[in-house]
């Protein structure tokens, strides 16, 4: 537990400081704490209450029935094109905000995907998931739809080639939580 509030104590200090502040906020009949409290963190933590735990548990079972042989096959570091196009498939049919997308991208770092893998599949989960395309060609245009992905679809590429380069140097470990 000592282990934990060290490794942790810039994060328990902020909550603890927003939490102070949120409750001098309704003691001192602050207008603005109250309102950051009302309208932005009761609706977020609603909506992580409601995507959170789906996530983890199907990040739980992914983890018990995918091998990490099969997952190294598919989007592993000697994938290819072919693994490119299935972590983009797999980011674009997903649904829910970009938070539930880190569950699933250690998931696949721990199982063995590559690196350019993983940025490829949290760029295309954050900028071309079928929701937001409907949402976007629904209220922008097909126009608008269009060129914002013939943009963002090779940015993604050159992305994630630039990441794993990068991080390729660095020799990540994955770490057990």
């Amino acid at each position: 537990m000592q282990k934990y509030y060290s490794r942790n104590r810039i994060s328990l200090f902020l909550i603890a400081g927003f939490t102070v502040f949120t409750a001098l906020s309704y003691l001192y009949d602050l207008k603005p704490g109250k309102e950051i409290f009302a309208t932005r963190l009761l609706p977020f933590g609603r909506e992580m209450i409601y995507f959170l735990p789906a996530t983890f548990i199907l990040i739980g079972l992914v983890d018990v029935w995918v091998n990490k042989e099969k997952v190294e096959m598919l989007i592993g570091k000697g994938s290819g094109l072919r693994g490119n196009l299935l972590v983009i498939l797999l980011a674009m049919f997903q649904a829910g905000p970009l938070y539930t997308a880190f569950p699933t991208t250690y998931l696949l770092w721990k199982k063995g995907a590559s690196v350019r893998n993983i940025f490829l599949y949290l760029g295309a989960f954050s900028t071309i998931k079928l929701p937001l395309l409907i949402f976007e060609v629904t209220f922008l245009g097909w126009k608008f739809s269009l060129i914002r992905n013939l943009v963002t679809f090779p940015m993604i590429f050159v992305v994630s080639f630039i990441m794993e380069k990068i991080i390729r140097k660095q020799n990540f470990k994955v770490r057990d939580a």
